[in-house]
């Protein structure tokens, strides 16, 4: 099996799975494990969840882990490039001859799954491809980020050293409920006996249900908020940003090429997430400044300075939208956006675009062609900003997109990539080799 053939079999199987909600989902994930060996059990793990924050978050945590010499697996989803970028193992995803491989060595296990659990899906599939990968690797830690949800996530398998709740927001309704108590409730199913649970959800109702779960179980609770005091020295510069963060157990001084406030409070979560790891894991404070100093997390407030400013972020649902206007009002007070957005037919486009259009802004709407997932028409996208009382023209192609804000902007303005992972991935590939 090469590579592209690697590819065909798992585009197939993306919408194996008609419904999410299926009570056998873990117990298809497990017995697939079972069939691979349990490679999951063979290496301690950091389980990352919620709906904003948790992709960022593990990064921080991979790379402090590695600053500290560690061998260290991550996993995070979606990617923005290459299915590859799903298993990383010290920053460096898995070679695409590799990954066909190991996809072919995994086909007896799938077959025998499918007869008694049905066919493993594209996501089962791709995490048991990774997990696996770190087995064989022998990686002294992995990093885990949730896929949705929680609670019957296929990462719930796992067993971890310490768990982390990043935020709780409404996304993914469809699948995890319509108010934020149900979506906490799924959020907090990953809480596990014995294994500390850092929560970092502000909203105190999802908060409340988060930590019930965790007292159920006996999973011992860290309130993030209260762990990691910010201490009031934030200073954005034209390269990044500087902040100060104290716990009980350390002052860290934090000088970062990360921007948005969104990831002064996923460094704060990342801390106390590694605070609370056996000794034998966790980095020192020097360690983790020092991973934290260089590291640039692609798609996130991603900035390319000029005439004008380009920005790439992956606000797919209105939390990650109001983090993303918050931020950029920070960054680029006084200045207009212009917005290449395009936005999946399953996320709250209304929401999203009022919440861009409280900036002073022009929209360009898109859409992106990504196997198994549906783009809002650019059309609706339009119609949707008229009724909100703002503006914009549909290009359909992305890069034109791209180009017509280019050359509408003033040379001070910022355009601003956002709206969807898959257009994030697709306009910031071809921008690299562009420019």
């Amino acid at each position: 099996m090469d590579f592209e053939a690697a590819q065909t079999y798992l585009l197939a199987t993306i919408n194996e799975t008609v419904s999410r909600r299926m009570p056998y989902r873990l117990e298809r994930m497990r017995a697939f494990l079972t069939e691979l060996g349990d490679p999951q059990d063979r290496y301690p793990t950091v389980h990352v969840g919620g709906t904003s924050g948790k992709g960022s978050t593990s990064t921080m945590i991979a790379a402090a882990l590695a600053r500290a010499g560690k061998r260290v697996g991550l996993h995070t989803k979606p990617h923005l490039r290459s299915m590859t970028e799903r298993a990383r193992i010290d920053g460096v995803a898995i070679s695409e001859e590799r990954f066909a491989a190991l996809l072919d060595e995994m086909m007896p296990a799938i077959e025998r799954t499918a007869q008694s659990h049905g066919r493993p899906t594209y996501y089962e599939t791709l995490l048991a491809l990774t997990l696996l990968y770190f087995a064989q690797e022998h990686v002294d830690v992995g990093v885990v980020e949730v896929g949705l949800g929680g609670r019957l996530d296929g990462t719930n398998v796992i067993v971890p050293a310490v768990a982390a709740i990043t935020s709780v927001g409404l996304d993914h309704t469809d699948v995890l409920g319509e108010s934020l108590q149900e979506i906490a409730f799924e959020k907090g199913g990953i809480a596990k006996a014995g294994v500390p649970l850092v929560v970092a959800v502000e909203d105190e109702v999802a908060f409340a249900v988060i930590a019930e779960q965790a007292r159920l179980v006996g999973a011992p609770l860290i309130d993030a908020r209260a762990a990691a005091v910010p201490v009031e020295n934030e200073r954005v510069a034209r390269e990044g940003q500087s902040f100060e963060i104290r716990t009980s157990q350390a002052h860290y001084a934090i000088e970062t090429r990360m921007l948005g406030s969104f990831q002064r409070r996923n460094a704060a979560t990342a801390i106390v997430t590694m605070e609370a790891l056996p000794d034998a894991l966790r980095p020192s404070p020097a360690q983790i400044e020092s991973a934290f100093a260089e590291l640039i997390i692609p798609g996130r407030m991603e900035a390319y300075p000029g005439h004008p400013t380009l920005v790439f972020d992956i606000a797919h649902n209105v939390e990650k939208a109001q983090e993303l206007v918050h931020s950029l009002r920070e960054r680029y007070s006084g200045r207009r956006f212009t917005f290449v957005v395009a936005i999946g037919a399953s996320k709250d486009a209304t929401e999203i675009l009022r919440t861009l259009s409280s900036l002073p802004a022009n929209f360009v709407f898109t859409s992106f062609a990504t196997a198994g997932r549906e783009a809002t028409n650019p059309m609706r996208l339009l119609r949707i900003a008229e009724t909100i009382g703002t503006w914009g023209r549909c290009v359909v192609d992305p890069v034109e997109a791209l180009s017509v804000a280019r050359r509408s902007a003033a040379a001070n303005d910022v355009i601003v990539v956002t709206g969807s992972t898959f257009l994030v991935g697709a306009l910031r590939e071809w921008w690299l080799v562009a420019a």
